[in-house]
């Protein structure tokens, strides 16, 4: 593992995290700033650290971040995405772990698009009978 550097994409509703695991001591950094300074909420630092603590590897690795799009919660949910996926890039033995756990599957709820004729996706316009 000299000077290594493993990639993981991860995605969920509208955000894209690019995920880059190199050796290290287990900071983590968002958009060039650490992760207690970029996610407010406990739950959120707890989702990114989940594939980490599974595979018990959180002092090994520094993780870098690059993510964009979507809301905070979205956003936590494409790191943790990618973060699985870079270690599988690290070692295809952890495979297993991240799957049972549910780590390596991109959730695919979605934003349902607006249709015509309505004031949202399912939205109607008020009806009035005159």
């Amino acid at each position: 593992m000299a000077n290594a550097k493993y990639y993981g994409t991860g995605r969920r509703k509208s955000s894209v995290a690019r995920v880059y695991l190199v050796p290290g001591t287990g900071k983590v950094t968002i958009n060039k700033r650490d992760m207690d300074e970029y996610f407010g909420l406990d739950t959120l630092k707890v989702i990114v650290r989940q594939p980490l603590a599974a595979t018990e590897t959180a002092d090994k690795f520094d993780v870098l971040v690059n993510v964009r799009g979507g809301g905070y919660t979205g956003q936590a949910g494409a790191i943790r995405h990618g973060i699985a996926r870079a270690l599988l890039n690290v070692d295809a033995d952890y495979r297993p772990i991240l799957k049972s756990a549910g780590f390596l599957t991109r959730d695919p709820r979605m934003k349902e698009r607006k249709k015509y004729g309505l004031k949202a996706a399912r939205r109607a316009p008020q009806f009035s009978k005159r």
